[in-house]
């Protein structure tokens, strides 16, 4: 189930709130920011937005949940983009490349559940989601392929997947050699 997909439209108001929220989460972090300064980001009175999203935390798991469909429908493209099944596999690092170009600030997810570390918080459970989404799509993509013991690859991809978004901020580079990594990783499992 993609998160937030059971979330009704955004209305104008709502949506400049949480692309507010998304700009300021990111580039200072979900603690540092208050309410206050995302209504006059955003141009709406704070009752607007408790209206619309009831709380602070509300907010931020709304924000995880767009970011979190957005990154999957990337994904995805990446996905149906690959010539072959073993290709598919190691989409997810094409989609990173592209991603990482966009969004320099390492990953908000990460940075989120390093905020936020309480599980029963909402924006704690988006994006601890959004880690599960990812290493099940792993496998799901390795088990397609003929991969040997697609868990344990799934496994070893997704390690190598989050070092290189944790990393990439501080080492230009390492997405890139993720990526070779995860390919020579599939063709080990797809020949044994």
């Amino acid at each position: 189930m993609d998160s937030g997909s059971d979330a009704p439209p955004l209305t104008p108001a709502g949506r400049r709130i949480v692309d507010a929220a998304e700009e300021l989460f990111y580039e200072r972090g979900i603690t540092a920011v208050g309410v206050d300064l995302i209504a006059e980001h955003s141009g709406v009175t704070k009752r607007t937005l408790y209206n619309r999203f009831g709380s602070k935390d509300g907010l931020v798991a709304a924000y995880l949940a767009e970011r979190d469909r957005r990154w999957r429908s990337e994904v995805r493209a990446a996905v149906d983009a690959g010539g072959s099944a073993e290709e598919a596999v190691t989409a997810p690092f094409e989609a990173l490349r592209s991603w990482t170009a966009r969004y320099t600030r390492g990953c908000a997810f990460l940075n989120a559940l390093a905020e936020l570390p309480d599980p029963r918080h909402p924006g704690h459970r988006v994006a601890a989601e959004q880690k599960r989404w990812l290493l099940s799509l792993f496998e799901e993509l390795a088990t397609a392929a003929g991969c040997c013991e697609p868990p344990t690859l799934a496994t070893r991809l997704f390690v190598l997947h989050e070092g290189a978004v944790a990393t990439g901020p501080l080492a230009p580079g390492t997405v890139a050699a993720a990526a070779d990594l995860a390919r020579e990783l599939v063709r080990a499992a797809v020949r044994g």
